[in-house]
């Protein structure tokens, strides 16, 4: 029985690694490539299924009908994701992005979302789209469409989901075309630069505080990459913080940064899933965060005994929540 679903992109990833990014005009040397499978949905999806385990987890997303179609949903399905909800696409090419990851671990990605882009509000009340919604308890809403992702957040409110939502490269539309969506979201998960564009603070209470005003009961979570992360509530009264992962101190060291928020994400959102409390959550989330930053593929998420082992590892190193009030 499904106990999540992730909803959002599906892509296939051409990653190339360089000693440095190119400058404008500047041809760099690439020391490999690699081709897998990615996007922002379905690496959650398949984050959560490495967690919760096969068949507790749906996929709701859009793929074209070419090779890649194809592929994603073997890969999916191996992964233990389920894809009754996964739309193909007639004509369309299957959304791929183009990645450049340098020594340091940082990157830099071109998106073409294809299919994707495909994936309606209609789609959301299909049979097989309201079976999943139904029976799982928390819906994982990334990058769909906007009016798609305004359509499933409404219909999980609705039928009393947990909705947690990272509308990513949305956030360049600005707060109010947001605005709507806000109001069905339990859990609004972006990183620092993306706090700062949608509401100009990076503060976890102070950004809860302004989405308050749309959402009263609306929890703030905040990816700060290297310095942690923190989720507010309360109207930004209370927040928690976590500082990030030492891996040096376990002998592990940064290797691509792609792909850590969708680990972070599955990881915070399988938590809640499994009832676990927000504190615990966030530590869950940090932990696979930086697991994943060890892996060069995408879907380096962690599977559950990799991510009780770094959290185990996280309280040895005295690495915990911390409850700070109003910050």
């Amino acid at each position: 029985m499904v106990s999540l679903v992730s909803c959002g992109a599906v892509n296939w990833d051409i990653t190339l690694y360089v000693e440095q990014f190119a400058r404008p005009g500047e041809e760099v040397r690439v020391l490999r490539i690699d081709r897998i499978p990615g996007g922002t949905g379905a690496n959650v999806a398949v984050a959560a299924a490495r967690i919760l385990g096969p068949g507790e987890v749906a996929f709701v997303g859009a793929v074209g009908d070419d090779e890649i179609g194809g592929r994603h949903f073997e890969v999916l399905r191996d992964e233990g994701v389920y894809t009754g909800a996964l739309k193909v696409v007639e004509g369309v090419e299957s959304g791929q992005a183009y990645i450049v990851v340098d020594e340091s671990g940082r990157n830099i990605i071109h998106t073409f979302f294809g299919a994707n882009l495909s994936l309606t509000p209609q789609d959301v009340e299909s049979p097989e789209t309201l079976r999943v919604l139904r029976e799982a308890r928390v819906v994982v809403v990334m990058d769909p469409p906007l009016e798609t992702a305004l359509r499933l957040m409404e219909r999980s409110r609705r039928l009393g989901k947990t909705v947690v939502w990272d509308p990513g490269v949305y956030v360049d539309e600005g707060f109010e075309a947001l605005r709507e969506g806000l109001k069905f979201v339990d859990y609004l998960i972006l990183n620092e630069l993306e706090y700062w564009e949608l509401l100009q603070t990076d503060v976890p209470s102070e950004a809860c505080r302004r989405l308050s005003e749309v959402n009263s009961s609306i929890r703030a979570v905040v990816k700060m990459g290297s310095k942690g992360a923190a989720v507010s509530w309360n109207r930004g009264l209370d927040t928690v913080y976590v500082e990030a992962f030492p891996l040096e101190k376990v002998g592990m060291k940064v290797v691509n940064t792609v792909g850590c928020g969708d680990a972070f994400i599955g990881a915070f959102a399988s938590a809640k899933a499994l009832g676990l409390g927000d504190e615990e959550a966030l530590l869950w989330a940090d932990c696979a965060g930086a697991f994943k930053a060890t892996r060069r593929e995408t879907r380096g998420s962690p599977t559950r005994s990799e991510l009780e082992w770094m959290v185990s590892k996280a309280r040895e190193l005295g690495l915990r929540p911390v409850r700070v009030g109003k910050k």
